[in-house]
């Protein structure tokens, strides 16, 4: 055959057109916009605050982070009480959350029957969507009679030796308020996990066992490293949860300004502090004093996000090695 015969290759036909090159400029744009705007939004709510908070800042200064009155009819006030509370119950409700809900997510993708996993999945999402005052109406009718009469008592004798349970049990206080943010946080930080250990490659589970490990060796030497990044995300998203709730918070911490080891003694919180008065403040200096109690919520909020990403950016940067 002479070479002038051979077929010549056919022109591929084109498939890209315009409209394909203005939907990837498009895409770009709108991503870019949608960033910006969140970026926006953070700092117009953190100016707005913190505008509303400078008469106060301007008046007490930073000793207003450690003062410890709250009087409306001196016009003195501090936020040392609520920073405390807040902390308190914070971590308190992820001190027994975190452990619970990365046990829910375990007993989910690996224990659990199948017939189960999605049943008991969804009823506990579904506790994300109980509304924040049901939740403290039912700490209130249910959960701190039973605490009074059974739990704290029980805490009270076996421990009362050590000062965060010493005192007399009470229907409404920290203790009530820790418990009440923790079923709070539990749904989110259990979804997180639960989806996390889907991600498990299931190779290298299957390659632990064949290798002697015992389920639990798994879980413990491949598993949860391979997540716990991701696990710690999880729990600064319910810390999150825990810092800012307010109505709950108000319906059975008992709203009194005061530092108590006792977990059973009532507290209060910056976020439950700005619920429950910015609507009777009677004067200009004490709504800015409430608003200075948020700017100072944002701080921690944001200073605990921060300290998240730098522990995940850093278990990422060891998993990589």
């Amino acid at each position: 055959m002479e070479a002038g015969a051979v077929a010549q290759p056919s022109v591929l036909r084109r498939t890209r057109h315009l409209t394909d090159r203005v939907g990837d400029s498009g895409l770009l744009a709108l991503a870019g916009a949608a960033a910006f705007i969140a970026l926006l939004i953070i700092a117009l709510i953190v100016w707005k605050v913190a505008a509303g908070a400078w008469p106060a800042i301007r008046h007490f200064g930073i000793s207003f982070v450690w003062h410890e009155t709250w009087n409306p009819v001196t016009n003195i006030y501090g936020a040392k009480e609520f920073i405390y509370g807040t902390l308190v119950t914070a971590f308190g409700a992820i001190v027994l959350a975190a452990p619970l809900a990365i046990a829910i997510g375990l007993f989910l993708t690996e224990l659990a029957p199948h017939v189960l996993r999605g049943p008991i999945a969804s009823l506990i999402d579904m506790l994300a969507a109980v509304p924040s005052v049901v939740v403290g109406l039912w700490g209130i009718l249910v959960l701190g009679p039973f605490m009074r009469t059974h739990i704290e008592p029980f805490l009270h004798h076996n421990f009362g030796w050590i000062p965060i349970f010493g005192g007399s049990p009470s229907q409404s206080g920290v203790l009530i308020a820790i418990v009440v943010l923790t079923m709070m946080a539990l749904p989110i930080i259990s979804a997180v996990c639960r989806e996390l250990f889907l991600t498990v490659p299931r190779d290298v589970k299957e390659a632990s066992i064949g290798l002697g490990a015992t389920h639990w060796e798994m879980v413990r030497t491949v598993m949860i490293p391979h997540v716990r990044g991701g696990i710690l995300a999880g729990v600064i998203l319910g810390l999150g949860r825990a810092l800012g709730e307010a109505i709950a918070v108000t319906q059975v911490i008992g709203n009194a300004p005061f530092i108590h080891l006792s977990l059973f003694k009532p507290g209060n919180t910056l976020a439950s502090q700005i619920a429950s008065n910015y609507q009777g403040a009677g004067t200009n200096i004490e709504v800015a004093s409430l608003v200075y109690l948020a700017l100072i919520l944002l701080v921690i909020t944001f200073l605990a996000n921060l300290g998240a990403q730098r522990i995940v950016h850093r278990f990422d940067t060891q998993r990589t090695r």
